[in-house]
């Protein structure tokens, strides 16, 4: 062990030598990149595709899966609605191609078939000492990764099972989201709230451990926000809005706002055509573009359905303030006023769902609305810290950039919580917010205090996958 004046030896990690990288798996995108950088270099979809070619099964990963809309490709995604991963081996290929595909490169060939080693005809040939045939792609990289503060041991077990036996990592490290955004936004104690495209989550962190009592998650996440746009697109009046990607067009001429489209349609006979999936797929990437551009989370101090503290309803208020545009693939556009608040007011008050009963969504309960979360998550911990938690509130996730959110929660909170300072941190700038808890694992594993934390690939070997229980707290 080194005192810490010290410098670590080379062949230490936590050294500058090695760099670790760093993995940050979510439901809608997975984050990797290098430890000591403050942006991921790599960010892929976690959805897959799979398509047959000649008998053969195939299968897509990354950007290439928006590209072509191939016959009968469709879309999967290997994590749950819950944020836990259903189908491993699916997990593993989605999260290998997120590094080796940017960071690692690809695997180095045999030296002997490399061309610079050719052997002259009719020479023996000598066999090369010491080459591995077969090199696993993180051999000279320890690993960071993320979690869920609600990961099962089973899972989290798996995860190291594949990082030490599969790609050959000499240390690694499981660290949960809530203690990695904590750490990025400068805090040691802090009360994260994080709204993800699958789930919100309230994680109480305090002294850079994770209260387990106070940790709550709720279904109302980004994925949810969409279902709500399609649920007001349909009952839009003078007729519902259909979406129809890119790829189902072939041309098309502007028109007037709340115009029919005027539009030439692609047409794939049925044996060409992509999976019902691929379509559900892209549209969604229009829903974001809308949640991005369009919506607006109401201000406060009140709910959107009460009256104003002037007497005015807040519907009228939010009427008459001007419109956002919106155009569509296929040309349609329009301004839409009023209706921008209501797709997200559900995640404050759940009496304002938007209806649909096609939706795969429940309908939320007023239990699972931001406010009553961060109430049940406070609820579970000490009295004591409660006001210290409420002090350092620390906004993430991509979702929770929706315009005006963090406005409206501080409302919320200061309304719940009339004498304690509520104090809410949430980056401006739109990468520290998406990537937050990536980036808490990059300054964790590039801090030479870390490199104590680590789990070698020798204490794997002794004690087995459950020493991730005892060392990853």
């Amino acid at each position: 062990m080194n005192t810490p004046n010290q410098a670590p030896s080379a062949t230490e990690y936590g050294g500058d030598e090695v760099s670790a990288i760093v993995l940050d798996p979510g439901f809608s995108t997975t984050r990797a990149g290098f430890a000591g950088e403050d942006t991921p270099k790599s960010l892929i979809p976690t959805y897959y595709g799979k398509y047959s070619f000649e008998g053969q099964e195939k299968l897509i990963y990354g950007d290439d899966v928006f590209v072509t809309p191939r016959p009968g490709l469709s879309i999967h995604n290997p994590i749950g609605r819950d944020g836990i991963v259903e189908d491993w081996d699916m997990a593993e290929k989605v999260w290998e191609y997120s590094f080796t595909s940017k960071l690692t490169g690809a695997k180095p060939g045999n030296p002997l078939h490399n061309g610079l080693n050719d052997v002259p005809e009719g020479e023996p040939v000598s066999e090369m000492e010491g080459v591995e045939s077969e090199e696993k792609p993180l051999a000279d990289s320890p690993l960071l990764m993320s979690e869920s503060s609600w990961n099962p041991t089973k899972a989290r077990e798996k995860t190291i099972e594949i990082a030490m036996e599969k790609w050959g990592t000499p240390a690694f490290y499981l660290a949960r989201n809530g203690v990695l955004a904590a750490f990025a936004a400068g805090k040691a104690s802090a009360l994260v709230v994080d709204i993800g495209a699958s789930n919100i989550s309230v994680t109480p962190v305090h002294d850079g451990m994770i209260l387990k009592r106070g940790v709550q998650h709720s279904p109302l996440g980004g994925d949810y926000i969409s279902s709500q746009i399609r649920a007001l697109f349909k009952s839009n009046s003078p007729q519902p809005i259909t979406i129809t990607p890119h790829y189902l067009i072939s041309a098309k001429t502007a028109v007037e706002a709340g115009q029919p489209p005027q539009v030439k349609y692609k047409t794939f006979p049925p044996e060409r055509a992509p999976d019902a999936s691929y379509r559900t797929f892209l549209e969604e990437r229009t829903l974001s573009e809308f949640k991005e551009c369009v919506v607006q989370v109401w201000p406060g101090p009140t709910k959107l359905s009460a009256t104003g503290p002037n007497g005015v309803p807040n519907e009228e208020m939010a009427r008459s303030s001007p419109g956002r545009p919106f155009e569509f693939p296929d040309g349609y556009n329009q301004v839409f006023g009023v209706d921008r608040y209501r797709v997200v007011e559900s995640l404050f008050d759940a009496k304002a769902a938007i209806q649909d009963p096609e939706t795969l969504f429940p309908a939320p309960t007023q239990a699972q609305t931001v406010p009553e979360i961060i109430k049940a998550a406070l609820n579970g911990v000490d009295v004591d810290i409660r006001p210290h938690l409420l002090s350092n509130v620390v906004v993430t996730g991509a979702s929770s950039l929706l315009y005006g959110f963090t406005d409206r929660l501080n409302q919320e909170l200061t309304q719940l919580y009339p004498g304690p300072r509520v104090r809410i941190s949430a980056p401006g700038n739109t990468s520290e917010r998406r990537f937050s808890s990536w980036i808490g694992g990059s300054i964790l594993a590039s801090l030479g205090t870390f490199h104590q934390m680590w789990i070698s690939k020798k204490e794997f070997d002794e004690h087995g996958p459950n020493i991730v229980e005892k060392r990853c707290k």
